[in-house]
């Protein structure tokens, strides 16, 4: 898996464009940070999409039943096995790191 930075100027082109190709997969947000530690938000609950608000500088994570907001993003880390994302980093203004891990969801057979 190749992990890069993401520039500022590409984020909202490519959550444009990785939106139409992750949704339906199942989400974990793990936030930390020096005054709260580790949480988990989020546990692997499906994702609807991913956008960036360039306007209020904001990213805003859309899971079934849950809309996780980032302001302020300062850097984005994305980790790619092949094309496909599979986690993303984000530091924000605060240095709070939230990481979002994507996986598919299993399929059961019906025999």
């Amino acid at each position: 898996m190749a992990t890069s930075k993401l520039e500022k100027t590409a984020w909202q082109s490519y959550f444009d464009h990785i939106s139409k190709t992750i949704e339906g997969k199942l989400a974990e947000i793990e936030v930390n940070s020096l005054a709260l530690g580790s949480q988990i938000q989020a546990e692997w609950v499906p994702l609807l999409g991913i956008t960036y608000d360039k306007k209020n500088d904001l990213i805003e994570i859309i899971l079934d039943g849950l809309d996780h907001m980032i302001h302020k993003p300062r850097d984005i880390f994305i980790e790619q096995n092949g094309i496909a994302l599979s986690s993303l980093e984000v530091v924000d203004e605060d240095d709070v790191k939230q990481i979002i891990k994507l996986r598919d969801p299993l399929l059961l057979s019906s025999s």
